[in-house]
């Protein structure tokens, strides 16, 4: 039995998940914990920091702890991810002001995007976290007169384990403007409009050990006080090490309730449509993009139409996600001719469109369930397709492409994927997450690794899906109606509230 263990934690959408990892990537113990999202009102997405990121922790280093046996003197190294931008205003007593507000799915802040778009010249999305900080400011000066610091996720459990106040540069990233990219400090020019830098986390390096288990963190967790934590990150990156994203031009696509891309580069680009940014390590550089929705999708379709497949789920006769991918197989290429914009939360790239509205384009009589299933799990393929080619038109040259997350579980999804966009999916053997990514990470934080790379050699390959070529000609026509699609109705959309 190894000597060591590392603990990493990933808060996400629905779920967090912790892992126990021996430093030679054997998962010993592992606990999932479910919880809601909250929607007060329509394009609003928040979570309760406390019962829901804190409580959710706490469960988990209870049941590694006490369940499976795992002793906490042999935990050396602590990583916490979570999704990303999600902030919380807590005082100076380290109390949640309100809910955190979650990342791109979100589109309270639409004013403020632009006018802080205007004023800097960055183009800026329902992903960035400065116009939500602005929101506040303007929408809720009470909380705002408490706020003595912005945290995003990994920095609230990090606070509560260690009570020190950082993030990762990686994350500070999607704070942009407020975050300065040349000098990887924060902006006194935006942030005098925005926020005082006295009121923002110190930036660290995602595997440097931010701080160490208190006393009374120790008491209500069980982990053992002076545990190293190290500052973290967020879900997409940490998954992506646990992808084994390496080389230039690797490409790291997570399928969760969004999808996110992370592809590594040389150096800093100018990418208008994406971001480009330092990574975990000093030297290391990705571009980055991502979709507003994917398997929030499905889960809405499941909710509202899947009446029959969740009613076989509750009698034992499968899963409802599982009896859904087969009904889309009963449909044809293209949804038996029907079209659907996939952007029922906004959209992110390479649209930039918080405003952006779902469609669903074709509808006749002979439509089904089925067909309506398959286009939304089309529509993302479609999405993604767009993304690529967009990334490709900006010089990202992409070698490799990892797909991760949860739906990949879903084959039909994924050679569905494939034959759009003409691509070859690579899918790590193990899909525990971005907690192992983090528990990785921990590792390089205390000096087991010596670089995030180094990791890597950790993961193997499962299979890989590659495109049939006929279906991919096939939907070349519908590919071009979607692009046209979104171009003819625009206008419209942001006439609806």
């Amino acid at each position: 039995m190894s000597s060591y263990y590392l603990l990493g934690v990933d808060i996400g959408t629905y779920s967090s998940k912790g892992v126990v990892v021996k430093e030679t990537g054997e998962v010993v113990a592992s606990h999932i914990v479910e919880h809601n999202l909250d929607m007060p009102k329509p394009g609003y997405y928040e979570h309760d920091p406390e019962k829901v990121w804190w409580n959710d922790f706490l469960q988990i280093c209870h049941t590694l702890l006490y369940k499976y046996e795992i002793d906490p003197r042999k935990i050396i190294g602590i990583g916490i991810s979570t999704i990303s931008p999600a902030i919380v205003p807590i005082d100076e007593n380290g109390r949640a002001l309100r809910p955190a507000i979650l990342y791109g799915i979100d589109t309270r802040a639409t004013k403020e995007i632009s006018e802080l778009s205007q004023l800097t010249g960055v183009k800026l999305t329902s992903q960035s976290a400065a116009p939500k900080i602005l929101w506040i400011k303007r929408n809720e000066p009470e909380i705002w007169s408490k706020t003595r610091w912005i945290l995003n996720g990994a920095g609230y459990i990090n606070f509560k384990l260690t009570n020190k106040v950082t993030i990762d540069i990686y994350d500070a990233l999607l704070f942009v403007p407020l975050f300065d990219l040349n000098t990887l400090k924060w902006s006194e020019e935006i942030a005098s409009f925005v926020i005082p830098t006295n009121k923002l986390p110190l930036p660290m390096w995602s595997c440097d050990i931010t701080g160490y288990v208190t006393s009374e963190a120790a008491q209500v967790t069980g982990l053992l006080a002076g545990t190293p934590v190290i500052t973290g990150t967020a879900d997409a990156a940490a998954e992506a090490v646990s992808a084994g994203l390496s080389e230039l031009g690797d490409m790291m696509i997570m399928y969760g309730s969004s999808t996110f891309f992370i592809t590594k580069v040389a150096q800093l680009r100018d990418v208008p449509n994406f971001w480009s940014s330092p990574f975990l390590e000093k030297g290391s550089y990705v571009v980055t993009g991502g979709t507003a929705t994917a398997g929030s999708l499905t889960r809405w379709f499941r909710d509202q139409f899947g009446y029959p497949e969740l009613e076989a789920e509750r009698s034992g006769k499968g899963n409802a996600y599982a009896l859904l991918a087969g009904l889309a197989e009963t449909s044809t290429v293209g949804g038996n001719g029907l079209i659907i914009l996939p952007y029922f939360a906004g959209e992110r790239t390479p649209l930039h469109d918080p405003e952006a509205k779902g469609v669903i384009f074709g509808l006749t009589l002979r439509h089904t369930r089925a067909d309506i299933y398959r286009a939304i799990l089309e529509s993302v393929g479609y999405s993604i397709r767009h993304n690529i080619e967009e990334l490709k038109k900006e010089g990202i040259n992409i070698q490799r492409i990892l797909a991760v997350g949860g739906g990949t579980q879903n084959t039909v999804w994924m050679q569905i994927i494939s034959d759009i966009a003409n691509i070859i999916q690579q899918i790590p053997e193990k899909q525990i997450g971005a907690s192992y990514g983090d528990a990785f990470m921990a590792g390089v934080g205390v000096g087991l690794f010596s670089t995030v790379k180094e990791v890597t050699k950790w993961v193997k390959i499962s299979r890989a899906i590659t495109p049939n070529i006929e279906n991919y000609y096939r939907y070349e026509h519908y590919y071009q109606i979607f692009k046209e699609l979104y171009k003819n109705t625009v206008h419209l959309m942001h006439q609806i509230g």
